[in-house]
């Protein structure tokens, strides 16, 4: 499977396109701001077409384009409820400070939204992504997870969003954000996953469950059996 990715914007989120090997139809996960250019180029290139936009929460800088990729391509965004508004109104979720950063423009919810749910299962391009619920860093925070064959065999797959990064957690002092719950949430979701699942986050470089597990400082003394 081909899962590849940049960082795009002034805020350099990472962009994800996976899809099986040698198949016509990919995944996009979470176009952010200046990423439809590079993704453009890159899927006319590869000859991808995606099939879906999956979003791991509504922040602006993680759906700034998925407007743009969802109309060239017909194809539906994925979101949780909880952050939907977040798609055509993004200053609710980023608070007064920064508000002025995007005035004047205007933001558009894409044609087709699908909602997610805790416990869901996506089937896309060829690809199977469980969603889990991860409230904290937004109310509507899930994570995708999938799993990939490499070449040591298979390999299980988290795309964190912000909820986890390399050696950090997501922020919780925007609207809808609680450190608690965050905190919660990745002991629930993701520290009882194996050591070798792959963190790729919304910011940063990847990791694994066992690297964060070991040495991530904001996770000393959460719980989470394997």
């Amino acid at each position: 499977m081909l899962v590849t990715g940049f960082p795009a914007g002034m805020f350099q989120t990472n962009c994800y396109i996976l899809a099986q090997d040698d198949a016509r139809e990919c995944v996009v996960v979470d176009p952010g701001q200046d990423a439809a250019e590079p993704l453009f180029e890159f899927l006319a290139k590869s000859t991808l077409t995606p099939t879906a936009v999956l979003l791991t929460h509504g922040h602006l800088d993680h759906v700034w384009n998925a407007y743009d990729v969802c109309e060239k391509f017909g194809i539906p965004a994925y979101i949780h409820p909880e952050d939907r508004y977040m798609l055509s109104d993004p200053g609710r979720g980023i608070g007064p400070t920064m508000q002025p950063f995007i005035a004047g423009l205007d933001f558009i919810e894409p044609k087709e939204v699908i909602e997610l749910a805790d416990g869901d299962s996506i089937e896309r391009a060829g690809i199977s992504f469980a969603v889990d619920h991860t409230p904290g860093h937004t109310q509507g925070s899930v994570v995708f997870r999938t799993r990939v064959e490499g070449e040591n065999g298979p390999l299980d797959i988290a795309l964190t969003g912000d909820t986890l990064f390399q050696g950090s957690i997501g922020r919780s002092d925007l609207p809808g954000g609680n450190h608690e719950q965050l905190l919660q949430s990745i002991a629930d979701k993701l520290l009882i996953l194996g050591d070798e699942t792959a963190v790729l986050p919304g910011h940063g470089g990847s990791s694994s469950i066992g690297a964060e597990r070991k040495s991530n400082p904001f996770l000393a003394g959460l719980s989470g059996s394997k």
